[in-house]
């Protein structure tokens, strides 16, 4: 298990109990953000934020099933624009300042797992340069995690850039089959860079990440996208391409 503590992305302001049910046909609808807008905005809610972090990983520190904490996915994430009036104001200033503190509660707890936090825009690969709040992570970190949606060869620029800092990467976040980043193309070049790569979604479920981010403009309701973004089994559990399931078998066999 890779846990995941807080996340910028979708929906600022999620609610106790249940959430609101997914929106027909997008991709991604029910999706909420931790900490809410108004929670990032407010100081007085901090000791909260403390208390869950400091309780969550102190509760499994020493659990040998738990491979790293991600603490913030996709930190520098503004929105977008599907919530652009309701995400927290000046919000990458206020977790600019709040992550190092996360990583501060989570050492407290003194886990066994290394913690980390994920780079993801991958601008820095063309510009050979990380902005302060990449570095701010990269040095942070135990462990590098990124996110990469492009082609193999981007994908293995990127981690060619970051084994500079010499220490174990995680691609935790690839596979849109949309923008040609597939398991065919993918996977090898990961196993041959030794890099752990996690595919953002496994069951067509209520995510809906098998339709693509364009969905939130053009809703697919009623029929399936051309081509699916993410997930490899249908809701009844057969493959939607047999070929990724052979070759995801082949490259990671079983321990």
């Amino acid at each position: 298990m890779l846990f995941v503590l807080f996340d910028s992305c979708w929906n600022p302001q999620p609610r106790l109990r249940t959430q609101h049910p997914p929106v027909p046909g997008i991709h991604n609808s029910g999706w909420v953000q931790s900490p809410a807008a108004h929670a990032l905005e407010d100081p007085r809610e901090y000791p909260r934020l403390r208390a869950y972090v400091e309780g969550v990983i102190g509760a499994f520190a020493t659990d040998e099933r738990i491979l790293a904490w991600d603490l913030w996915n996709e930190p520098d994430n503004e929105g977008g624009t599907a919530y652009a009036t309701t995400d927290a104001r000046h919000k990458n200033l206020l977790v600019a300042a709040l992550l190092p503190q996360v990583y501060a509660w989570a050492r407290a707890r003194n886990p066994r797992q290394p913690l980390t936090s994920g780079l993801w825009k991958n601008d820095w690969v063309a510009r050979a340069a990380l902005s302060a709040f990449e570095q701010m992570q990269v040095e942070q970190s135990d462990v590098l995690s990124l996110h990469n949606y492009s082609w193999p060869e981007n994908f293995a620029q990127s981690i060619r850039w970051l084994q500079r800092f010499h220490r174990p990467i995680l691609c935790t976040e690839y596979m849109a089959r949309t923008v040609g980043s597939i398991f065919d193309l993918i996977l090898p070049v990961a196993k041959r860079l030794r890099v752990a790569a996690i595919s953002r979604g496994l069951v067509q479920g209520k995510t809906q990440t098998n339709l693509p981010w364009d969905s939130w403009q053009h809703p697919h309701i009623g029929h399936e996208p051309p081509v699916w973004l993410h997930d490899i089994f249908r809701a009844d559990g057969t493959p939607y391409r047999t070929r990724e399931v052979e070759l995801i078998r082949a490259l990671a066999p079983a321990r």
